[in-house]
């Protein structure tokens, strides 16, 4: 169900696509950083205990 936006609907629907594309990269961003930190804490950890 889509409201009829008459001579907006461009603008607003191209409003929501780069909202939601900006909504993805932060996921995408935010999980692609939390693996290599996470990464980074195992090497780190992997070290600590060789000692």
């Amino acid at each position: 169900m889509m409201p009829d936006l008459g001579k907006y609907a461009g603008p607003v629907l191209g409003s929501y696509a780069v909202t939601i594309g900006l909504i993805v990269l932060v996921v995408a961003l935010s999980v692609w950083r939390s693996r290599r930190m996470k990464r980074a804490l195992e090497a780190v950890e992997a070290r600590a205990g060789r000692k």
